[in-house]
């Protein structure tokens, strides 16, 4: 199966980008890469040529396009399913599908005072409850996934999975800004900024040179 085409945004702001091209990557999937800068006058124009909802990423599939981070991590599991993308178990891939769904929804007070920014260096910022509340929710999930379903390895469900691939950014978000974990989610941080894809993804992204202010909380 091959003729797979991903358009992405910014690498070093594009958390929506940044779950599916982890995900694919990580499962050997290969794929073309289409980039699309954000935040410039002509960006509009550019992602129409993929998809009406003007997003992305969008991924095309011969003459099939699926539109939205969490579509295409349902698609690409579908069209691959040796790789694994969700758990074998049912229960855990039904806890897996909660999560990813909570996060595709969720988190807004987190997202807005902590942009992904890869290029940033680590220090806080001001947290308010909202936030707080954000942050010891993602750690409760990530303990009780890890808990029930993580024996297999390091990851949320013991080996990689489309929920990793869902979660990635906000590691980034505790990596980025300071935020303080407990020790479980130390380690389940540090085994996804570990991951060869994350490091290639994080490596081009210091490299661009684009900064989109909004994105650049201080």
């Amino acid at each position: 199966m091959s003729g797979l085409q991903l358009v992405i945004g910014n690498k070093n702001y594009s958390s929506w980008s940044m779950r599916p091209w982890l995900a694919m990557t990580q499962a050997g999937i290969k794929f073309q890469e289409v980039f699309v800068q954000l935040d410039t006058p002509k960006f509009l124009r550019e992602i129409r040529k993929h998809s009406g909802a003007a997003r992305v990423p969008v991924l095309h599939h011969g003459d099939l396009t699926i539109w939205d981070s969490l579509a295409i991590l349902e698609y690409v599991a579908d069209v691959y399913p040796a790789k694994n993308l969700w758990p074998k178990n049912r229960n855990a891939r039904a806890q897996a599908r909660s999560a990813c769904a909570e996060m595709h929804a969720g988190f807004q007070a987190l997202r807005n005072a902590c942009p992904m920014n890869l290029r940033r260096p680590a220090r806080a910022v001001p947290m308010n409850d909202a936030i707080k509340n954000d942050i010891a929710r993602i750690e409760t999930i990530w303990r009780a996934c890890r808990k029930h379903y993580g024996k297999g390895g390091p990851f949320l469900f013991g080996k990689f999975s489309n929920a990793d691939a869902m979660y990635a950014p906000a590691v980034t978000r505790f990596e980025t800004y300071a935020i303080p974990v407990a020790k479980d989610t130390r380690c389940y941080m540090d085994a996804i900024l570990s991951l060869p894809s994350f490091k290639t993804w994080k490596d081009a992204a210091l490299k661009e040179t684009w900064v989109i202010p909004d994105d650049e909380v201080d």
